[in-house]
Formats: C-alpha cells, sequence, structure tokens
C-alpha cells in the first residue's frame, strides 16, 4: 500500500467519524446548500460539515426555547415565538440600527443641553461676581461716609 492511499484511507476514516456525530443527513444540508447557492460556488467538506452542526445547535437552542413553556404539547405559536430571533433577523437588525441612531440623537441633544448648561452657569457665576463686587463696593462708600 503507497502513502497516498493510506492517507486517502485515513481521511475517510475522518470524514466517516464526523458523519455519525452529524445531527442531519449530510446530502440533505449540502442539497439545501447547493439550491441556494449560485451554481458557480463549490463547497468544501469543512463548510458542509460545519453547516450541518450549526443547524443543529439552532435546533438545540429552539427546543430549549420550548422547554421553558410549562405545557406539555407544543404548539405552533410557540416554535414561531421560539424562531423569531432566527426568521427575523433582518428586521431585529434593521430595529436594532433605529435605536443606535435614536440614542446617537439623545446623546447629541444631552451635550448640546451641557453646553447650554455650562455657559448659563458661567453668565451667572459673572454677574453674581460683578454684583458682589458692585455690592462690596457700596459697603465700602457707606462706611467711609459714616
Amino acid at each position: 500500500m503507497s502513502e497516498e492511499e493510506m492517507i486517502e484511507e485515513t481521511s475517510e476514516e475522518f470524514v466517516d467519524e464526523e458523519e455519525e456525530k452529524l445531527p442531519f443527513a449530510k446530502a440533505e444540508v449540502v442539497r439545501l446548500m447547493k439550491e441556494n447557492l449560485d451554481d458557480d460556488k463549490m463547497i468544501r467538506e469543512r463548510v458542509k460539515v460545519e453547516m450541518n452542526k450549526f443547524l443543529g445547535e439552532v435546533l438545540k437552542n429552539v427546543c430549549k426555547q420550548l422547554n421553558d413553556y410549562p405545557y406539555t404539547t407544543i404548539e405552533y405559536e410557540m416554535l414561531k415565538e421560539s424562531t423569531y430571533p432566527y426568521t427575523n433577523i433582518e428586521r431585529i437588525n434593521q430595529e436594532k440600527e433605529r435605536i443606535l441612531l435614536h440614542l446617537e440623537a439623545i446623546k447629541a441633544d444631552c451635550n448640546a443641553l451641557a453646553m447650554d448648561v455650562q455657559k448659563t452657569l458661567k453668565l451667572k457665576d459673572v454677574v453674581e461676581e460683578d454684583s458682589f463686587a458692585s455690592f462690596t463696593a457700596s459697603n465700602d462708600d457707606e462706611e467711609e461716609e459714616e
């Protein structure tokens, strides 16, 4: 047996071990990927395996959320609620972007208000100092007159 044949055989064993641990039939996952990818795309073996594992993790996460319900029967509405983050990711990202923009506007308003307060306090400080100085001067004048 040549060295290349031994390497091939070892890599096939490794792939077989990986397939046993996969949550879904690999051929079905690959078929779905090919349906949704451009025709000119080639999918590496590792991508096929990792996609399969990822889908298994999504299924586990959804099932954990479904287990949080106190009922023994899982209804469609429960499934819809549990899969919401995965099915509405675009809408969630748009809402996140909208909230972040709104927060930036609030920050800008707060900064403008802070600057206004600082200016106002500075003006009052200056006015108070002037009136204090004039008050002190008037007291000195009064004392001299007496």
